[in-house]
C-alpha cells in the first residue's frame, strides 16, 4: 500500500466523525394558545376553517411581539427581538459546553426570516453575542425545514480543514415576521370546500391565498436553537448526512415564500404558498434520502433506531411519515410534542426535537437516532446520529 508522508494529507485521512456536544433552545416570553389566537384573529373564522386549524396539532406557540398590526402606515420591522432570542440560545449552548466565547473558532447562522435582507443574521449577532469582530462566520439563508442538516454540512466542511476548532451553530425559526403580518386586516375567509367550487381562476387563487395565510398564522411559532460542535468530545456523533432537492423540475413550487412587486414606489408584497401535495412529496423525498443514507441496511436500521427526530410539518404529515416508515409512536413522540407546544419552527424544529430527545431519554453507547427534514425547496435530508 502506498504510504502518505505529507502531514496535510494525513490530517484529512485521520478525520473523525463530528460531534454535537451540546444543544440549547430559546423561546419568546409571550405564549399564545390556539384558542386565544382564534378569538383575536382579524376576522370571524368559519367552522370548517376552525377544524382545519385544530387538526394541525398545535395547541400553543411563542411569538415575538414585533409589530403593530393596526398601523396603516409603513412600519420598519424591529430586529431586536430576533437578535436577542438568538443571542440567548447561543449563550446557553456555550455555557452548557463549559466554554467561553473565546473558544469558538467559527460561527454559522441558519435562518429564513430576518427583518434585514442584508446584512445577514450572523453579522447582526457577532457583536451582540460578544465575538471578536474578526471571528469567521457565515450565513445559511433559505434552507427552511432542512436548515439544521444543511448547516451541519457547512460545519463538517470547516472542521475537516480546522480540526481543533469549536463551532457555534445558531438555527433561527422566528417565523412570525412573515406569518403574523400577512393576515393583518383580513376581512373574511372561506372554507376550502367553498374555495374549490369557485370557477373564476383569479378569485379562486385569492381565496386560496387567504386560506393558506390563515393556516400559516396558526401553524408556525417562533424559537431559536443553538449547538456546539467539534471533532472530539462527548456528545452525539454525526455519522452521515444526505440531502435531496427537486427530484422534479417544478417541485420547488409546492411550497415557497417570495416577494411580489406592487405598482407603487417603494412597495413590495409577500406571497407564500403551501400545496396539498406536500405530504405526498414529504414521503417521496424522505424515502429517497433515507435510501441514500442507509443503502442496503435501510430496513434494518429503521427498525433498530431508538429515536426519530422528524420535522414538525403538521400532525397529518408526521402521521403519514410514521405510517410509511413503520415508526412506533414512542419513537417519534418528541416531534409531536414540539409541534403541539411550539408549533412548526421551520429550521429550528429539528434541533428543538433533538434537544428534547437527548434531555429526556437514556441511551446506551451505539444507539441510533435518525433525523428527517423536508419541505420548501423542495428538499429533504436524512441524518444518522449515534450516541456515545
Amino acid at each position: 500500500m502506498k504510504q502518505f508522508k505529507n502531514p496535510f494529507i494525513m490530517s484529512f485521512l485521520n478525520f473523525t466523525d463530528m460531534e454535537i456536544l451540546k444543544l440549547a433552545t430559546a423561546l419568546p416570553k409571550k405564549e399564545y394558545p390556539t384558542e386565544k389566537l382564534i378569538d383575536v384573529f382579524p376576522c370571524e373564522l368559519p367552522e370548517g376553517v376552525r377544524r382545519n386549524i385544530l387538526n394541525m396539532g398545535v395547541s400553543k406557540r411563542y411569538i415575538i411581539n414585533h409589530s403593530d398590526s393596526h398601523s396603516k402606515s409603513e412600519k420598519i420591522m424591529d430586529q431586536s427581538g430576533l437578535v436577542d432570542l438568538c443571542s440567548e440560545a447561543c449563550e446557553k449552548a456555550i455555557q452548557k459546553a463549559g466554554l467561553s466565547i473565546r473558544d469558538i473558532g467559527y460561527f454559522v447562522a441558519a435562518y429564513d426570516v430576518n427583518p434585514f435582507l442584508s446584512p445577514g443574521l450572523s453579522q447582526l449577532l457577532v457583536r451582540n453575542i460578544g465575538f471578536n469582530p474578526y471571528i469567521k462566520h457565515v450565513n445559511a439563508q433559505g434552507a427552511a425545514s432542512t436548515a439544521f442538516p444543511k448547516a451541519l454540512e457547512i460545519v463538517e466542511d470547516h472542521l475537516a480543514a480546522h480540526p481543533e476548532d469549536y463551532v457555534l451553530l445558531c438555527v433561527s425559526g422566528a417565523n412570525s415576521y412573515w406569518f403574523q403580518n400577512q393576515v393583518a386586516g383580513l376581512k373574511d375567509i372561506m372554507e376550502i370546500s367553498q374555495i374549490n367550487q369557485i370557477k373564476n381562476k383569479t378569485e379562486k387563487q385569492m381565496e386560496l391565498r387567504k386560506w393558506i395565510a390563515t393556516m400559516e398564522f396558526f401553524l408556525f411559532g417562533d424559537g431559536v436553537a443553538a449547538a456546539i460542535l467539534a471533532n472530539e468530545g462527548e456528545g452525539l456523533t454525526v455519522k452521515k448526512i444526505v440531502g435531496v432537492t427537486n427530484l422534479g423540475k417544478n417541485d420547488y413550487l409546492t411550497g415557497y415564500t417570495r416577494l411580489s412587486a406592487l405598482n407603487e414606489p417603494f412597495k413590495f408584497g409577500f406571497h407564500s404558498y403551501l400545496d396539498k401535495k406536500i405530504p405526498e412529496l414529504g414521503v417521496k423525498y424522505t424515502a429517497s434520502a433515507l435510501k441514500r443514507l442507509l443503502g442496503k441496511k435501510t430496513k434494518a436500521t429503521i427498525k433498530k433506531a431508538k429515536k426519530w427526530a422528524v420535522h414538525t410539518g403538521s400532525q397529518k404529515i408526521l402521521n403519514v411519515l410514521a405510517e410509511h416508515n413503520g415508526i412506533q409512536r414512542r419513537k417519534i413522540k418528541e416531534s409531536h410534542k414540539i409541534l403541539k407546544e411550539y408549533g412548526n419552527l421551520a429550521g429550528a424544529s429539528l434541533p428543538f426535537i433533538l434537544e428534547k430527545i437527548v434531555s429526556h431519554n437514556k441511551f446506551a453507547e451505539g444507539d441510533i437516532i435518525l433525523m428527517l427534514g423536508y419541505g420548501w425547496g423542495f428538499s429533504a435530508s436524512a441524518s444518522l446520529l449515534e450516541t456515545q
